[in-house]
């Protein structure tokens, strides 16, 4: 039963992916339908030389990530993005981000997830809302 996933198995889940791993991303929380997303900063997300400032697609990546992630315990896998929302509220100075995600509707084909970022005061950076697929995937 997926419901029984513990945040090491989810962490192990999460990571599996290069993209992941590149975000320096570790489970801080699980819920049955939320999940607590950590990553850690790095100086290759700097859009703005002069600023500082976080390039938005990884913002934008964390609200994707998130909102997906929050699913885990009903789906126990990643799910295909079909369509995403983010609002940009603040830039991202350098430090790690949260993002925390939150599962609005699990059905059997679709599902609807909305997600946050914050950066290491608590700040809110950005939010956003998914829609992804939740079918079984077909055997290969």
């Amino acid at each position: 039963m997926t419901g029984d996933l513990t945040l090491e198995q989810v962490q192990a889940l999460v990571t599996r992916a290069p993209f992941h791993q590149w975000l320096g991303l570790t489970v801080i929380a699980v819920g049955d339908d939320s999940i607590e997303l950590k990553a850690k900063w790095r100086e290759e997300w700097i859009v703005n030389i002069e600023r500082g400032f976080t390039h938005g697609g990884v913002l934008a990546a964390l609200i994707d990530l998130a909102a997906d992630w929050a699913m885990v315990r009903q789906t126990g896998r990643g799910l295909p993005t079909i369509d995403l929302r983010v609002d940009y509220h603040r830039p991202a100075a350098p430090g790690d981000l949260v993002a925390r995600g939150r599962a609005i509707r699990c059905g059997t084909q679709f599902a609807t997830a909305e997600a946050q970022v914050f950066d290491q005061d608590g700040k809110l950076l950005a939010s956003g809302r998914g829609t992804y697929y939740t079918a079984p995937a077909k055997p290969a």
